[in-house]
């Protein structure tokens, strides 16, 4: 046996492994031919559930006949294994797997293009904004320059208080708007803020005049995007006349958010700057939702009538939102998610509840 052969045996083993499949290794695997297709070369395996099962059938692919790593087609529906049209039936399933490789792309490919923008209100209980104290301190802050205004890829208005600049292709638009945030919203939204509601209501409640804040891009990754909007917003936030911002559903202070954005600074995600976990508690249960990811083209997430924890339930929606942001991971209806290997907490899309929109309900 070729070590490609021993490799697609391991990488169908591993498969069948998985609590959705067999849930175990098989009990005998064998390979009973090979082809080629589509440039790349496959390995026809027959393998037992037990001892004295009959042979089931599979297919396991590789990009050519020298490498070790399987290239993602690796798969079974479990057929009984027959000489004479086993690789027909190879065939078929690798058709099936890259149709549904490229239906999942353009399905990527259209949250990709319907994410962002990422945008908020920096509060401010003065309406002053001095834009070149806030061009040395993006530089500062972040090695941002802030490019010349002759620029084609910078513009502002003559009063100083509208900046648009490219950052890396990404379109960052500041405006400051010399009223609060209209019709009460910020007040609104600052009750959310469990973790500091007096401080942030106040801040909400004394905002004489708001910096409206975007970061508008279609061809970089969401995730950068976002990582850029909270580079700006906290740089704005060290202003000595910001009380917080208005983002994502609540009000956050400006020492929060500074104190979050400076995982950036490891090389981490900021998650909590760009994603906000609601919670409350009724009869039923406590409830919980985030608020944020559908600017990464994901849907919201939402838990309800828990028994569990406020603390677990929120930790719960943050791990998991961390979890589809940094991986690029799209849940989906029917699913099951867990963090040990005996949770399997089921998962379900619907009309949100806390939410605008569809949202995914974790069952916990």
């Amino acid at each position: 046996m070729t070590k490609q052969q021993q490799a697609a045996r391991e990488a169908m083993s591993a498969w069948l492994a998985h609590p959705q499949e067999l849930g175990k290794a098989p009990a005998k695997i064998e390979i009973a031919g090979e082809f080629d297709l589509h440039d790349c070369h496959y390995y026809i395996i027959k393998y037992k559930k037990s001892l004295l099962g009959k042979w089931l059938v599979g297919v396991c692919g590789f990009e050519d006949t020298e490498t070790l790593e399987p290239c993602g087609h690796t798969f079974s529906v479990r057929e009984p294994y027959n000489p004479a049209d086993a690789q027909e039936r190879c065939r078929l399933m690798v058709e099936v797997i890259r149709q549904c490789q490229q239906d999942l792309a353009e399905e990527e490919a259209e949250r990709q293009s319907n994410a962002g923008p990422f945008s908020g209100f920096v509060l401010l209980s003065t309406p002053e904004w001095d834009l070149e104290t806030f061009k040395a301190a993006l530089n500062r802050d972040w090695g941002i320059d802030y490019p010349p205004e002759d620029s084609q890829e910078a513009a502002s208005d003559d009063e100083g208080s509208t900046a648009v600049f490219d950052v890396e292709g990404m379109t960052v638009a500041a405006s400051l708007m010399e009223f609060p945030v209209p019709e009460g919203e910020a007040e609104y939204w600052a009750n959310s803020n469990f973790m500091e509601r007096d401080a942030a209501l106040a801040a909400a409640r004394d905002h004489t005049a708001h910096v409206m804040v975007a970061v508008v891009d279609k061809e970089h990754p969401p995730r950068r995007r976002g990582e850029l909007y909270v580079k700006i917003v906290s740089t704005l936030l060290r202003a000595p006349n910001a009380l917080g911002v208005y983002t994502n559903g609540t009000v956050w202070l400006p020492d929060y958010f500074v104190k979050v954005s400076q995982d950036l600074k490891e090389g981490h995600l900021p998650l909590m700057d760009l994603v906000f976990v609601g919670l409350v508690r009724y009869e039923k249960g406590v409830c919980g939702w985030t608020n944020g990811l559908r600017s990464f083209g994901r849907d919201e997430l939402e838990i309800r009538d828990s028994q569990q924890s406020p603390q677990d339930v929120h930790m719960m929606l943050l791990n998991t939102a961390g979890y589809i942001i940094q991986e690029n991971v799209t849940l989906r209806d029917g699913e099951t998610l867990g963090y040990t290997a005996d949770q399997k907490l089921r998962i379900t899309r619907s009309e949100g509840v806390n939410v605008e929109g569809m949202s995914l309900k974790i069952e916990f």
